[in-house]
């Protein structure tokens, strides 16, 4: 083995091993933004649920969507005249997970999952909700729910 390989051997593995310390750092910091701002990503998922249904009853003129908290926090919402259909929001902080089970949807498909993760930013660290590793368009997703609540297609056409 040569000088010059002996050198190349010994910076690869210090590339590594400094891409695996770096790894792990970003890591452990998603995880502590996506612990600490957890409960900042469920208001503002809150919020958003409440402004949709809001806005659907001005429309409408009317409550055709009703909703309330839960005591656990949760959030239920009901739209008049299907009355057997429900969605349910909740979230658990001890997992940073949020389930939407809504029953208008047919029972082949699986209840919607969303986990609060953590990711750098331009000002440090912030949290946002992800679904099949991707980040989730809050309006898109409460709106579909919305509409198959309401008995309509998922999308516009």
């Amino acid at each position: 083995m040569t000088d010059e390989s002996a050198k190349r051997a010994a910076q690869e593995y210090l590339a590594a091993k400094l891409s695996e310390e770096n790894q792990l750092y970003e890591d452990t910091a998603n995880l502590e933004a996506a612990i600490a701002l957890g409960p900042k990503v469920w208001k503002t998922l809150a919020d958003t649920v409440l402004a949709h249904c809001r806005e659907w009853n001005a429309v409408t003129g009317d409550q055709s969507l009703s909703y309330k908290e839960t005591a656990l926090g949760d959030l239920r919402i009901r739209c008049t005249g299907r009355e057997n259909y429900q969605m349910f929001v909740r979230y658990d902080p001890g997992t940073r997970l949020v389930t939407i089970k809504n029953t208008a949807r047919p029972e082949s498909e699986p209840d919607t999952i969303l986990r609060i993760e953590g990711y750098a930013a331009e000002q440090g660290r912030d949290a946002h909700l992800v679904r099949n590793k991707e980040p989730v368009n809050l309006d898109m997703l409460i709106l579909g729910h919305l509409r198959v609540l309401a008995g309509l297609s998922r999308r516009a056409k």
